[in-house]
């Protein structure tokens, strides 16, 4: 077995080492995926002296198979959907609709909790680096790259730990650059990579967020991540 990370905190500082090209510019922003992928963008976006936000994402599941993602959405409605998963398990539009509304509703309160009254940070033009804890079928990370998109960033580099080696190949055709440290196979689960695989917390995403010496989030009224 490939070794494993000590937790997300280390994997994050490994994973920084990958990404020193990006380092002290004033183009580039760190996006974490609350809440696994928070920590892992804490350690990068402080390697790299990058201002730290987080893109809300949250995964689709199927009904009575809630671990299998049939899509993804985000903050402001933007959606990802496995067509093919869909047709094949014969999925309604009504049944999507539901588990939607369901997942909306649950960012709606991670955005409230995470930011305030703070407004997400303006990516126009900008280098983005999306950050999480690891890649499965890549739903959250797909939603997460279509909101981006939405925002004319300069470019959308996505960094993870840990991912099968398909699924990079697929994103890698999506975003300018892939940046991974570890393409097990097999693959399995991405708890699996880690020693110390804890769930994080809203409070941890808080205090990560708000203690960051980076620079502080401006008061930008661009189009929500």
């Amino acid at each position: 077995m490939s070794t494993l990370f000590h937790d997300r905190r280390e994997a994050g500082r490994l994973l920084a080492k990958k990404l020193k090209e990006y380092a002290h510019r004033e183009d580039v922003v760190v996006l974490g995926l609350p809440r696994g992928g928070v920590p892992v963008a804490y350690e990068v976006a402080e390697v790299l002296e990058a201002p730290l936000d987080v893109c809300i994402v949250r995964k689709l599941g199927v009904p009575g198979h809630r671990e299998l993602a049939m899509g993804a959405i985000a903050s402001n409605g933007v959606r990802w959907l496995n067509y093919g998963l869909i047709r094949d398990l014969q999925i309604s539009s009504p049944a999507i609709d539901e588990v939607a509304a369901k997942e909306l509703r649950e960012l709606q309160r991670r955005d409230r909790t995470y930011r305030g009254d703070r407004d997400p940070w303006n990516v126009e033009n900008r280098c983005v680096i999306v950050v999480d804890d690891g890649l499965a079928t890549g739903a959250s990370m797909r939603a997460a790259i279509h909101v981006i998109e939405q925002q004319h960033p300069a470019q959308i580099i996505v960094a993870v730990p840990v991912s099968p080696r398909e699924t990079v190949r697929q994103l890698a055709q999506e975003v300018t650059q892939v940046v991974c440290l570890k393409t097990p196979e097999p693959f399995h689960a991405i708890g699996l990579w880690y020693e110390n695989f804890a769930q994080t917390s809203d409070e941890e995403v808080c205090q990560l967020l708000h203690h960051s010496d980076l620079p502080p989030w401006p008061n930008s009224h661009h189009a929500n991540v």
